[in-house]
């Protein structure tokens, strides 16, 4: 049985934390990542300052060489992403549900030498060949989340 040391399984780690979210400065919600299950999965409960909720569950699947993210927030909106680093940052979308009329999602997240995170969120409708912006934040670090694992 493999565990979940491998130094691509925690290429996310960068995420982990307590933040503040901010978008054009003004406060867009508040995000908690942690590690769980031994280090095996990245887990984000999200509340916006609206009161939409929402959790992704974020994990490296070895099989297929990449990270996986699945969505659902509590309009039961949900989303799966894959991807990987990227340049330093990690970049997931859903390219692989791609097909006549499928939207199209990317979401970056790069970390900051300060120690932020920013998240940009890009939809498309053409295939890829245009990008529009959905949602573009700071996570700013309230504090340090204990491993759950």
């Amino acid at each position: 049985m493999a565990d979940c040391t491998a130094p691509e399984t925690r290429q996310f780690d960068f995420w982990l934390g307590h933040w503040t979210v901010t978008a054009n400065g003004q406060v867009a919600g508040d995000s908690r990542i942690e590690s769980i299950l031994d280090g095996c999965a990245v887990l984000e409960t999200w509340t916006g300052a609206s009161g939409n909720r929402g959790k992704s569950l974020n994990v490296f699947n070895r099989a297929l060489g990449a990270w996986e993210q699945f969505w659902i927030d509590s309009a039961g909106d949900r989303l799966l992403l894959r991807g990987g680093l990227r340049d330093g940052a990690m970049v997931l979308d859903n390219v692989h549900e791609a097909g006549p009329g499928v939207r199209r999602e990317r979401i970056t997240w790069t970390a900051h030498p300060d120690g932020s995170v920013r998240q940009l969120w890009e939809m498309s409708t053409d295939g890829g060949a245009h990008w529009n912006v959905e949602f573009d934040v700071l996570y700013t670090r309230v504090m340090d989340v204990d491993r759950v694992d």
